[in-house]
């Protein structure tokens, strides 16, 4: 596969980064080659700037999986972004960016030039009303994520929304849901929901998640939050109202029960964002559950969902059209899919139009981008000209001397075909006239027998009983104009036979069709005169003009 054909995907949560390598086509599903999971190891009580960790947790996936470099896309947390949904008014297509832009100064929570912002037409216009969907990110937060792939050796290509992602990768990898479907994304400091229903999306981000469970189990068995981390991974699951893991294993039935008591929070929260999605946004209640995200794979999380939201749970497979290389475990990329819906959401978007593309690249990094990737066209263009400069002096010396050689040669010549210029007028002129004598004869034999087919066609034209008093030549030989008779019996014979869709009525009009049959001869007739004679009723008289042809004039 070609280098360009290559792209990374990296989505930074809050305990955890994914970095996904791709082989993108335009047009085609992109296929994942590599992954890498990274713990970042921050605690969400340390105020610590985690850049550091993130560098470093990104230089080691890049060494440990052997990803080179490539154009890079990334995911901003949805606990960073501010998504707005607003309703415009039917307006004109070129007023749209106005009023969003308006929107956003007025429900961005800080100044619209310290924030990153783009927006989403969502649905039509066909009920009056255009949904928007806003999305901003602050300046700083991008800057510091931008800061942490540069010092690993990567730049950003284009910035996403992780919710957004998990979008695209569901309507996609599920393009005949019906309904409304909800995407819950369960991840370390915050839970994302995602509504996917007909023309709408509506996401929210809940600040209940995995780091709320370890928290509380730290606090129950006063450890540190590192060793609550390790016990949740040794033993949590969701109480399932007396299902215990038994009195001979009393950690994880007091681990059970503080999960089932966190996650009972969460589904409260659940259930009003549920409710302010059907009052506020006009949405309809969802039917299905996409479970994904690090803590949705706690043990019998989906179970509880599924009997206390009363509709179908099941995990997210963000792999069902979307290929993985055959050089990948397909159990290890199983064991992980909970943690790769968000890198596939973002791979999409370099093969393939997506449904919400939404891009918060800062301005400034993406000036930047370009100018960079510039320069080296432009050492190229300065090297160019440099070159185109010194082959022009060049060329201007030997044109200098080579005009100096030419220049004295050509006045040799000149001397000498000046003389032969005045022979070859004379000769030219007297063959000139030799040539119009010629031609004069040539015309003359060409159309010495021009007015025997006339006077043959003219002839055969003639019907029976019709005969001709005069032939003349008229308008310099252009036409011809013919007089004559016909006996009325015979001629009205002649019309009775004749046929055809235009049939004529007259001698005349007969004899114009016979003659317009030999197009060769003949282009246009004009009848003059088509009537009895007065002097002898038994004879009709016609006067008719016959415009020759151009090859007869």
């Amino acid at each position: 596969m070609f280098a360009q054909d290559r792209i990374l995907a990296l989505n930074v949560g809050a305990g955890k980064l994914v970095l996904a390598e791709f082989g993108v086509r335009p047009g085609r599903a992109p296929e994942l080659l590599n992954y890498g999971i990274g713990a970042l190891g921050v605690e969400p009580d340390n105020e610590t700037d985690a850049s550091p960790y993130i560098v470093v947790a990104l230089r080691d996936l890049l060494r440990e999986r052997n990803i080179r470099p490539a154009p890079l896309l990334m995911a901003l947390s949805g606990q960073v972004v501010f998504p707005r949904f607003v309703k415009l008014p039917p307006v004109a297509r070129d007023k749209i960016v106005e009023m969003i832009r308006y929107e956003a100064e007025q429900n961005v929570p800080f100044p619209i030039d310290e924030v990153v912002w783009d927006y989403q037409l969502i649905g039509d216009a066909s009920e009056g009303e255009q949904h928007a969907m806003i999305v901003a990110v602050k300046t700083e937060n991008i800057a510091a994520a931008a800061e942490c792939v540069a010092a690993a050796g990567l730049e950003p290509d284009l910035v996403d929304v992780a919710p957004l992602a998990l979008y695209n990768c569901v309507r996609y990898n599920y393009p005949d849901l019906s309904g409304c479907a909800m995407v819950l994304d369960i991840g370390a400091r915050s839970t994302n929901l995602v509504f996917i229903e007909q023309g709408r999306v509506f996401s929210r981000t809940i600040a209940v998640a995995g780091n709320a469970i370890t928290q509380e189990i730290a606090k129950s068995f006063q450890v540190s939050f590192a060793e609550a981390e390790s016990l949740k991974r040794q033993h949590a699951f969701v109480a399932l109202g007396g299902v215990f893991a038994g009195a001979e294993n009393e950690v994880a039935d007091r681990i059970s029960k503080i999960v089932r008591n966190v996650v009972t929070r969460l589904h409260a929260e659940i259930s009003r964002s549920i409710n302010f999605y059907r009052s506020q946004q006009g949405g309809s209640a969802p039917t299905r559950i996409l479970l994904t995200g690090g803590s949705s794979v706690i043990p019998h999380m989906d179970t509880f969902f599924r009997e206390k939201l009363q509709m179908d749970v099941e995990v997210l497979n963000p792999f069902i059209h979307v290929p993985a290389a055959a050089t990948l475990n397909p159990q290890q990329v199983a064991k992980d899919v909970a943690c790769l819906g968000e890198v596939v959401g973002l791979a999409l978007r370099r093969s393939l139009a997506c449904p919400v593309e939404i891009n918060l690249m800062p301005p400034r990094l993406a000036q930047a981008k370009n100018f960079r990737g510039r320069l080296p066209f432009f050492g190229l263009a300065a090297l160019g000209l440099i070159l185109t400069m010194a082959v022009w002096a060049l060329y201007y010396y030997r044109a200098q001397k080579d005009y100096q050689d030419q220049n004295a040669y050509v006045g040799k010549r000149v001397g000498k075909l000046q003389s032969a210029e005045k022979e070859l007028r004379a000769a030219v002129t007297a063959r000139d006239a030799v040539q119009q004598k010629a031609d004069d004869l040539k015309d003359l034999t060409a159309h010495r027998t021009d007015w025997i087919r006339v006077l043959n066609g003219v002839r055969d034209c003639l019907v029976d009983g019709m005969w001709l008093t005069s032939l003349a030549p008229a308008e310099g030989r252009t036409k011809i104009v013919m007089t004559g008779f016909g006996f009325k019996d015979e001629l009205d014979q002649a019309l009775a036979a004749a046929s055809g869709p235009s049939r004529p009525t007259t001698p005349g009009e007969l004899l114009r069709d016979r003659i317009l049959s030999q197009p060769d001869l003949f282009r246009k007739v004009t009848i003059r005169n088509d009537r009895y004679s007065t002097r002898e009723t038994y004879l009709h008289e016609f006067t008719i003009e016959v415009t020759l042809t151009e090859s007869l004039r």
